[in-house]
């Protein structure tokens, strides 16, 4: 280590904001990295863009980090120094939290004498932060190095402090990790208690249930149609345009990182990657970050048979207390993240390519409290099987038809944790994701409204693949179920905080959802027994249910199917889905597995609450449009 620490001479004159040194691109022509032309049109897309002009060229393929790197020790007379070799000393890096380095990009490298030499990927940024290095730090001098280093570095340097962070990033009031072994003590108490109570006195608890059954269905029926009506009165009207947020002039396309997690997904990586590169985002300003837990060989030995391009990056989450969810994931690498725009995509996502452009103009055209963007999730293996063309149906219906008028109502918008935009200060002031919660897109989406802040719907499309086989499609339902259970609990722990938050109308929309959602599927077994009435089979409630009482429930029932499958038909009526329309009277079919799926989280909100019960992709082919 001496002898190349010898080698740098850190009395070294480096060029300051006030001293004029030779542009980059001078040095890069110099070089013969570049020709003048690539130079000048690499100039006309900096104005355009705002872009750094290195990393323009690099987004263009016209030089390699290497070249850059280089250009950059020339242009600034900095030294090249190699992390890996010689890690930086961790005394050093201890002088300042994780935090600032990662914002800043830095990382202190080594201290021969009283000077400590700060490695930085940015020379031209490094004046703004000399003054506060200067009050940790005697002397500070700045040597080149690169981005993918230095984040190396502080990964490896504050390896416990990062993963902690990870888990614990949202306040502990509105995270479920204090879901404890009393609290879930309590709850099976309760139901052990409620199972008694139907042996001992069952036409009571009939009663009470059938009452919360149907008052649930109905709220929730009443929710949907609300819902579709406001949506489809505003079918046809213009979206704002963009001069109303800002001249075209003065606007500046804004860096966008996008986060993938990526678990156990080695089968869909190449399909994955293509898909990205169809992204039409001036790649200069596109940042996505494939999101890898660090014990996971199987998604990295697929990942390294790929050379991925300078606007991607993988992150690796490191392990901490046997803790391996999305959101704990994506918590971690937002630090690592250089987008102003955070958005989410899963690893089977097929987005629309020019979905980024439409999320930025969308931003451009809202007020501030408009900080999160839910994009339109569909499927494009409907035709897979019976079971894929019920999920998509069940898909069109919310997103393109209930979630959209919840929006434009101004409710709380249950996320659906993929196509989701986020400003990114807004994001980290509220803690990012819940870590132990297994929806933390439902959780992220009451938060943001309690916090007074809005969600929109964005008009641009992702692609999924339907869940086709019936017991994953019942262990990713009931991962979601058990979500909204723990979301439904952690919000309700103060329910009058929670009403003055939200204010009654929203509260109302929340109460609607979540108990609609759960009862829907939990109490469906209490619904479905009122047919050994109709059939003249023995009831509890046989004797209290006047035969007029029967018939209202009945025909409620009917109208409640009929909304749900207006809306169905509605949401297929698109020309490239109405072939879905038969199938949409069918879901009577299809619902009754959501039951199986809904005490199967139950059991696992009482002994496994943060377990994360993982979609295995890449089981069924996009459909083949037909001729």
């Amino acid at each position: 280590m001496r002898s190349q620490l010898q080698l740098l001479d850190i009395n070294r004159p480096v060029a300051s904001r006030s001293e004029p040194h030779a542009p980059l691109g001078h040095h890069l022509v110099k070089m013969g990295a570049i020709r003048p032309d690539q130079l000048l049109k690499a100039l006309e897309l900096q104005l355009r863009l705002g872009a750094p002009i290195g990393e323009i060229l690099m987004a263009e393929g016209w030089i390699t980090r290497q070249t850059l790197e280089a250009a950059l020790a020339a242009q600034y007379s900095l030294s090249l120094v190699d992390l890996e070799s010689i890690p930086p000393d961790t005394t050093l890096c201890r002088r300042l939290p994780a935090e600032f380095w990662l914002h800043h990009r830095v990382i202190p490298w080594q201290q021969p004498g009283d000077t400590v030499m700060i490695a930085t990927c940015r020379p031209d940024r490094f004046e703004l932060i000399r003054n506060r290095l200067s009050d940790v730090f005697i002397h500070v001098t700045p040597v080149l190095t690169g981005e993918h280093a230095i984040a190396t570095a502080i990964a490896r340097e504050f390896r416990t402090d990062l993963a902690i962070a990870a888990s614990e990033r949202v306040a502990q009031q509105y995270s479920c990790r204090t879901w404890k072994h009393r609290k879930r003590a309590v709850l099976l108490a309760m139901l052990t208690l409620t199972l008694a109570a139907l042996i001992v006195a069952p036409v009571t608890m009939f009663t009470g249930l059938s009452l919360l059954a149907i008052s649930s269905l109905v709220m929730f029926a009443i929710l949907k149609t609300v819902a579709a009506c406001a949506h489809l009165s505003q079918i046809g009207q213009q979206r704002r345009p963009l001069a109303t947020a800002t001249s075209e002039a003065t606007f500046r396309l804004p860096h966008v990182s996008v986060l993938v997690p990526l678990f156990h997904e080695g089968e869909i990586i190449g399909d994955l990657l293509r898909r990205l590169e169809l992204l039409t985002y001036p790649k200069v300003l596109l940042d996505v970050v494939l999101v890898l837990e660090e014990e996971d060989d199987t998604t990295r030995a697929t990942l390294d048979k790929y050379s991925l391009p300078d606007w991607i990056r993988l992150i690796e989450v490191p392990a901490h207390d046997g803790l391996t969810t999305k959101p704990r994931a994506m918590n971690y690498a937002l630090d690592f993240c250089h987008g102003e725009i955070i958005g989410v995509w899963d690893a089977e996502d097929a987005p629309e390519s020019d979905q980024i452009e439409i999320a930025v103009a969308h931003f451009a055209t809202v007020p501030p409290d408009v900080v999160c963007l839910q994009g339109v999730l569909d499927y494009y293996n409907p035709r897979t099987n019976w079971l894929a063309r019920c999920f998509t149906i069940e898909y069109s219906a919310w997103f393109r038809i209930v979630l959209q008028g919840i929006a434009r109502l101004g409710l709380v918008v249950p996320l659906g944790g993929t196509t989701l935009f986020f400003r990114r200060d807004v994001l980290e002031q509220l803690g990012g994701w819940d870590a132990h919660n297994v929806t933390e897109d439902a959780d992220l989406g009451v938060r943001l409204c309690r916090a007074g802040y809005r969600t929109e719907m964005l008009q641009s499309t992702t692609y999924e693949e339907a869940n086709c086989r019936p017991w994953p499609w019942v262990k990713q339902r009931s991962r979601w179920l058990k979500g909204f259970m723990v979301t439904y609990l952690v919000h309700m722990r103060n329910p009058a905080r929670l009403l003055s938050d939200l204010g009654l109308w929203r509260f109302l929309g929340v109460q609607a959802f979540f108990i609609g959602t759960l009862s829907q599927f939990l109490l469906a077994p209490v619904l479905w027994s009122f047919w050994l009435i109709l059939l003249g089979l023995p009831h509890p409630m046989k004797d209290t249910f006047s035969p007029a009482l029967v018939a209202t429930v009945s025909a409620m029932f009917i109208a409640v199917e009929g909304v749900s499958i207006v809306i169905g038909l509605i949401s297929v009526s698109r020309r490239e889905r109405r072939f879905l329309m038969p199938y949409v009277p069918t879901l009577v079919l299809y619902f009754p597995l959501g039951c199986i799926a809904a005490y199967k989280a139950l059991y696992e909100l009482l002994f496994r609450p943060f377990y994360w019960d993982k979609t295995q992709h890449g089981q069924a082919a996009p459909d083949t449009p037909p001729c």
